[in-house]
């Protein structure tokens, strides 16, 4: 081989490494942050005995802004600090936050819908039926993605799609045998189901602007306000009484909020919406490992043959290039 074919053979090695890091980097990343928010179910199952669902998902929203908005703040200041060309900066981002607001509206009311709609299926309908039909947010994700966006995924993307749904119901059988619940119950987990897809696609448009934590600090700031107007109807008390509830709100909001969802907004600047819905799958099996470990709930052969089901259908997608975000969007 000839110094210029092993040049060019180098290059090609170089770019193939270059483009396939991110990707990886992205795909731990959104497992991480997945690992985050599945801790949300344990946190609000410690704090029901204080704050009603609804309470403790205001709580995890103003906490989580503050955290953010102290963050952006510091990073604000060092930035000013260290470039001359911070105002000219600014200006365009202040342009371009103004000519995105309504995304960033969009983003933030969608997920505080989003999170009551789920809280309040729950109480209407039983969890495991609630929890089936939240899940069905890939079917919505990719729904919606072709009908206002023209998007298309291919065969192997839609087939690792129905493995990993199949895993799911699986893990959720037992439970579904004996569950019972009521229409505006399943109403809304679906409803929760279509919001939660929908604030996948308007974060994969701001992804392209803005940073994680800009889109993150406006969305939950934006979704805090959102939520106020449901507490006041409702007349919930809006903060723990005692230490320990305010250790699980801050839990909930730095380590499923700020961290958990910081790090699924920060991959959706290499991944698709579609893959990251499916991938929000692993979630119930998370969360059953996690009650397995923590409060000692059984787990059936059947239940761990359907996490290695939801496995193997993510790890299906991924290889798909629909898993990867179009540079155009």
């Amino acid at each position: 081989m000839t110094s210029k074919a092993i040049r060019l053979e180098l290059a090609r090695q170089q770019a193939e490494t270059t483009q396939t890091f991110p990707n990886w980097l992205a795909l731990v990343s959104l497992f991480i942050g997945i690992v985050g928010i599945s801790f949300a179910a344990i946190f609000i199952k410690l704090s029901e005995s204080e704050l009603s669902p609804y309470a403790t998902i205001f709580n995890r929203l103003w906490i989580s802004t503050a955290s953010l908005g102290l963050v952006n703040g510091i990073q604000t200041i060092r930035r000013r600090c260290s470039s001359d060309r911070v105002e000219e900066q600014s200006a365009k981002n202040s342009e371009s936050f103004t000519k995105y607001i309504w995304l960033f509206l969009g983003y933030g009311i969608c997920f505080a819908a989003a999170q009551l709609f789920w809280a309040w299926s729950i109480t209407q309908t039983s969890v495991a039926i609630s929890t089936v039909l939240h899940n069905l947010t890939p079917l919505f994700t990719c729904l919606l993605a072709w009908l206002l966006f023209g998007k298309h995924f291919d065969n192997k993307f839609i087939l690792g799609m129905a493995i990993a749904l199949s895993g799911v119901f699986v893990i959720e059988l037992e439970d579904l045998q004996v569950a019972t619940g009521k229409v505006q119950g399943d109403l809304a987990a679906v409803i929760s189901a279509i919001l939660v897809a929908g604030y996948l696609l308007i974060v994969e448009k701001l992804r392209t602007k803005f940073t994680a934590s800009k889109i993150l600090f406006w969305g939950s700031a934006i979704a805090t306000l959102a939520t106020l107007p449901i507490l006041w109807l409702t007349g919930d008390r809006l903060f723990p009484d005692s230490w320990q509830g305010w250790l699980f709100v801050i839990g909930l909001a730095l380590v499923c909020q700020v961290i958990g969802q910081g790090l699924i907004v920060y991959s959706q600047n290499m991944l698709s919406s579609g893959f990251i819905a499916i991938a929000f799958l692993l979630d119930p099996v998370i969360t059953s490992l996690q009650a397995w470990v923590i409060f000692s709930e059984r787990l059936s052969i059947s239940s761990w043959i359907a996490f290695a089901v939801v496995l193997a259908g993510i790890y299906f997608a991924q290889l798909s290039k629909s898993a990867v975000k179009e540079e155009s969007s």
